[in-house]
C-alpha cells in the first residue's frame, strides 16, 4: 500500500476521500486518513517541526500495511538553480542530529535513502519535477542564519526540517520512500526576499492547485 506523509506543501491541496483514523503505536498515537492510500498530516494539525513524533507515525503507517512512502517537503532553496517555484526529488539527504530511531535499545545499523525505483516513478509525474540533489535536514523550529545557510549550501541543495527523519525511520521498517519537495523560498541570505513562515504559507497556497495534480497522479500510478 502506498503512504503519504505531508506537511505545509499540502495544506491547500486538494485531498482524495479518505476515513480519518487514530491509531495506536508503541511510540503513541497518530492520526492516518485510510482509504486506498494511506495519508499522514505530518504536523498533525498544529506541531512545529522539532515537536514532530515522527516515531508513531511511522510505526502507524507500518500497522496500516504501508510499504512505500511518498513524502511531500517544504523546502528552502540553497542554490540559485532551484529557484522558487520549483518541484524536487532529491535523490540524497544529509542530517547529523536530531534523527529519531526505532533502536534505542540495540545495537543495529541500516542504510537509509531514497528508493530509486520510486524516484524514477515519480520523474514522469509532473513536467515541472526536477531529478537529483541533496536535502539537508536542519532541526527547526527556526530558520537558518545567513552564515549557516552558506555553510548549508556547500554541502546541499535544499533544506528542510523533517524528510530526513522520515527517511531514517522508513529504512529501518523497511518501508520504500521518496521526497517531493516544493521549494517555496530561497533560504535565508540567498535571496532578497525575506522568509517567514507566512511567506512559506503564502507560496504553499499559490502552488496548491499543481501540487494537487502531482497527488492526484501519484495516486493513480503508484498506488
Amino acid at each position: 500500500m502506498l503512504g503519504i506523509i505531508g506537511g505545509t506543501s499540502l495544506l491547500f491541496a486538494d485531498l482524495p476521500p479518505l476515513e480519518e483514523k487514530v491509531i495506536a503505536t508503541p511510540y503513541g498515537k497518530a492520526t492516518v486518513h485510510c482509504g486506498e492510500i494511506c495519508m499522514v498530516p505530518r504536523h498533525q494539525n498544529t506541531l512545529p517541526p522539532h515537536k514532530i513524533n515522527h516515531r508513531a507515525h511511522m510505526a502507524a503507517l507500518k500497522i496500516m500495511g504501508v510499504d512505500r512512502i511518498v513524502a511531500f517537503g517544504s523546502v528552502g532553496s540553497l542554490k540559485l538553480e532551484y529557484p522558487p517555484g520549483s518541484i524536487v526529488v532529491p535523490k540524497d539527504f544529509i542530517s547529523w542530529g536530531g534523527i529519531p530511531t526505532f533502536h534505542d535499545t540495540t545495537i543495529t545499523h541500516v542504510m537509509p535513502g531514497f528508493d530509486q525505483d520510486l524516484i524514477i516513478g515519480l520523474s514522469t509525474i509532473h513536467p515541472d519535477v526536477k531529478i537529483g540533489g541533496t536535502y539537508i535536514q536542519t532541526i527547526g523550529p527556526r530558520l537558518e542564519t545567513h552564515a549557516e545557510v552558506r555553510a548549508l549550501a556547500k554541502i546541499a541543495d535544499i533544506v528542510g526540517m523533517t524528510v530526513a527523519s522520515e527517511a531514517t525511520l522508513a529504512a529501518e521498517l523497511d518501508i520504500q520512500i521518496a521526497a517531493i519537495c516544493t521549494v517555496d523560498n530561497y533560504a535565508n541570505g540567498i535571496g532578497d526576499d525575506e522568509v517567514s513562515y507566512e511567506t512559506i504559507v503564502a507560496a504553499a497556497k499559490e502552488g496548491s492547485r499543481r501540487i494537487s495534480i502531482i497527488l492526484e497522479r501519484i495516486v493513480k500510478e503508484l498506488g
